[in-house]
């Protein structure tokens, strides 16, 4: 009886001291209190106690204390699957992913222990920390021959790796897969598209959850699901979430009311965003960041600036994201200097999404040298910043700085995402360079960017504009979903192929998807319109556009409708409409009459249009240019002499023209009578030859709208030279009979040219693509795509 007595007083103080230890642990907060309660372990003799070992490997790993958590893993005789599981999570939250997976690696091969959904779960977390996907993927099929993988903890674990390597196509096979789902479980794939920037994707999956009865969200979800809704500015959508969050009670919190400041602000409800502001007792600096923001992106600088200083007044600390809350996202450029300096002062020009915010906005307001100099002197690049830098170029047409940078950050550490190629593919586009356009696609195909809807729509937009529409119709039937930007962008390029057919065709296909015009849709289907002499279709286009859906046409709109009649001749009709616009007429109006004066060689009405044009905007050369060309081709040269001179007294130049052909992937590039090319003797007398064969089908030189002031002789030779037949004839010569020869040039193709390239199509027996500035041409047995209407 008494040995019981003692038996169960030793185990009850053993119990109490066990107890006492573990509260010791969680009450320690430095390295030193656990160094010394360690000792009192072993003192008391529990050095081999594995659940009290656990736990201080864990209360170490916590305080950073990787390697002494280490240690003490490594003297314990028999560890378990615990202890291994908490030795992994200790390295990967210390950022030593390596070493985490070399413990799960020893566990596998070294002991007789079998990992759980726990230990996969932790290698899962370590493996996303690494740059290469592939362990990861190692990993998973690991965990799936073991049946571990249909657990919660680690299908939400495999879904956010699979998301951080830019897989989605992976991720949501996964989650597919996964026999259930949890919370935690959709809102890892909406948070995963949403930072893929996948954002119609997360709002499907935001629907799938709600239809889901089983399944209740939360704040995380919300918190998930608002950025989303405002990049895509969904009011009506937002304004649904707004009503599930108040009938759930997670509009309770203030971070969610937060949220939906930033979403109402994107949307321009800045009034509803400033009442929900309001309802703050106290804000915190992150609400009064959203609402400074709202404030500066909706153009309501004072507003911002005044929110501004109540907060400095206030007293609470400022963070980098109140500095990029107040940059303004154009204009007000001393104010953007002003901001720099007071980032460069106060040191928050260190961090990277201040700097970003910075280089973005100089961007956008032409400021290039100096986003620059923001980019290159920042201590620290994020994605963003690259992304920033090398859309700036883009946006401001420096196409080859774009893809010189875009190149040296593939060097770097960072991988594009689907904003990264959305830029670069724009920027191909920009410069028209097929191989390069190819590139970036094969390296879209190597990633999952493809189920990008963003990424395949530029995909598309990229193909038609470097002249390749059959096969950004192909990517455009393979998508299963569109949205109303791809369908306009197929549209679109439609329209600058000169088939307005087709382009009707896609437009009423889209109606029947359900999936509702724009008027950015109108713009596309009017200029297909304009492009192929489809007046009656564009005139019902147009009605439509105003009384069957309700928008009121802008400037674009009705320059437009005056380009489908001009170039169809009905002059007097395209004037007579111009006069009727309930809007004021700008200078791309009057442009586009003029245009057609050209074509149709209406030297009168032309005269009172550039009369017009002059008044608005005076230091345009290209109404003197069209002017003085229209009086050549009247054959009025004295008249289009005193043009040009008006032009070049007020020192106004032209931009000079230039063509682009791109052999292999060389981009070579011409301008006119050019002597540079290393194969200029060649291309001449390639030039000669295609001459004397032309002449001997009929061919006449169209020479009126060249110089006025040179004998007829002279001005044959000077349309001779033009850079895009010396770029065709190099063409000629540096590729295999029967290839397709493909030029870009920056101006409108000449008349003669045009004339020209008709029979070197038919001479030679090669199909030629021409991309000037306003078309594409697809010459091909002496015939143009155009119909000779451009």
């Amino acid at each position: 009886m008494l040995l019981r007595t003692v038996s169960a007083a030793t185990a009850e103080t053993t119990v109490a001291s066990k107890n006492n230890f573990l509260d010791l642990f969680k009450r320690s907060t430095s390295v030193a209190h656990l160094a010394q309660t360690h000792a009192q372990v072993i003192v008391h003799g529990f050095r081999y106690d594995i659940s009290l070992l656990t736990k201080l490997t864990q209360r170490l790993s916590d305080l950073g204390a990787i390697y002494y958590a280490r240690d003490l893993f490594l003297s314990v005789r028999r560890p378990d699957v615990f202890l291994f599981n908490v030795l992994m999570r200790g390295f990967s939250v210390n950022e030593s992913p390596h070493s985490s997976l070399s413990v799960f690696a020893h566990l596998r091969k070294s002991t007789e222990l079998k990992p759980n959904s726990s230990t996969y779960a932790f290698a899962i977390s370590a493996a996303s920390g690494l740059r290469d996907e592939r362990p990861g993927c190692v990993i998973h099929g690991q965990a799936v021959v073991d049946g571990c993988d249909s657990e919660l903890l680690l299908g939400s674990n495999i879904v956010k790796m699979y998301f951080k390597f830019l897989r989605a196509g992976n991720a949501r096979k996964v989650f597919d897969r996964m026999p259930e789902k949890d919370t935690v479980l959709w809102n890892t794939m909406i948070s995963g598209y949403r930072k893929n920037e996948m954002y119609e994707e997360a709002i499907q999956v935001f629907r799938d959850l709600i239809s889901d009865s089983c399944i209740r969200l939360d704040t995380t979800t919300l918190l998930d699901i608002l950025p989303a809704v405002a990049e895509l500015q969904g009011l009506t959508l937002g304004m649904q979430i707004h009503s599930l969050a108040t009938k759930t009670g997670c509009y309770s919190h203030n971070y969610v009311l937060t949220g939906f400041i930033s979403l109402y602000s994107k949307c321009g409800k800045i009034k509803m965003a400033t009442t929900l502001f309001r309802e703050f007792h106290k804000p915190d600096v992150v609400a009064y960041n959203a609402m400074i923001h709202g404030y500066t992106s909706n153009g309501e600088t004072n507003l911002s600036l005044s929110l501004f200083k109540e907060l400095v007044l206030s007293g609470q600390r400022l963070n980098s994201s109140t500095l990029m809350s107040l940059i303004p996202v154009s204009g007000h450029l001393m104010l953007i200097y002003a901001i720099h300096g007071y980032s460069l002062k106060s040191n928050f020009l260190s961090h990277t999404s201040v700097s970003t915010s910075l280089t973005t906005v100089y961007s956008k307001l032409n400021e290039i040298e100096s986003a620059r100099k923001l980019f290159d002197e920042s201590p620290e690049k994020s994605l963003p910043s690259w992304n920033a830098m090398i859309s700036g170029y883009t946006q401001n047409g420096l196409t080859e700085d774009a893809i010189s940078l875009f190149r040296r950050m593939q060097k770097s550490e960072f991988s594009p995402n689907p904003t990264t190629i959305t830029c670069i593919l724009s920027a191909c586009a920009q410069l028209g360079v097929l191989s390069l356009g190819k590139w970036v696609h094969d390296l879209v195909r190597s990633t999952d960017f493809e189920s990008s809807i963003y990424v395949s729509t530029a995909l598309i937009g990229m193909y038609a504009k470097c002249g390749s529409i059959a096969e950004a119709r192909r990517l455009f039937d393979l998508m299963p979903r569109k949205n109303e930007v791809t369908w306009n962008t197929m549209i679109s390029g439609y329209g600058l192929h000169g088939h307005g057919q087709e382009a009707l065709n896609i437009f009423s296909e889209m109606l029947n998807s359900g999936i509702l015009p724009t008027p950015v849709t109108f713009l596309c289907v009017l200029y297909a319109c304009s492009h192929a002499g489809l007046v009656k279709e564009g005139d019902e286009i147009f009605n439509s556009m105003i009384h069957r859906y309700g928008f009121e046409p802008s400037v674009k709109h009705y320059a437009c409708v005056v380009d489908i009649l001009g170039r169809a001749g009905h002059l007097q009709r395209a004037l007579q409409f111009i006069e009727a616009m309930p809007i004021e007429p700008g200078p791309s109006v009057w442009e586009t009459l003029l245009g057609a004066c050209r074509i149709h060689k209406d030297t009168n009405l032309a005269r009172t249009v550039s009369e017009k044009l002059f008044e608005l905007d005076p230091d345009n050369v290209g109404y003197h240019v069209l002017l003085s060309n229209i009086h050549s081709a009247d054959r009025n040269y004295p008249q289009a002499a005193t043009v040009r001179q008006t032009a070049k007294k007020r020192k106004l130049a032209k931009a000079p023209g230039y063509t682009l052909i791109e052999i292999g992937e060389m981009p070579h590039v011409f301008t006119s009578g050019d002597q540079s090319h290393p194969q200029v003797k060649a291309i001449y007398e390639r030039l000669e030859k295609l001459e004397g064969k032309m002449r001997e089908a009929g061919y006449q030189p169209e020479t009126e709208l060249a110089l006025h002031d040179v004998e007829e002789e002279e001005r044959e030779l000077m349309v001779k030279v033009h850079s895009e037949r010396l770029a065709i004839a190099f063409g000629l010569i540096a590729t295999e009979p029967g290839t397709e020869i493909r030029i870009m040039k920056n101006l409108r193709v000449c008349l003669d040219c045009h004339t020209a390239t008709k029979l070197i199509s038919k001479i030679t027996e090669r199909v030629i693509v021409v991309r000037d500035a306003n078309r594409f041409h697809h010459f091909k047995d002496g015939v143009c795509s155009c119909g000779d209407y451009w």
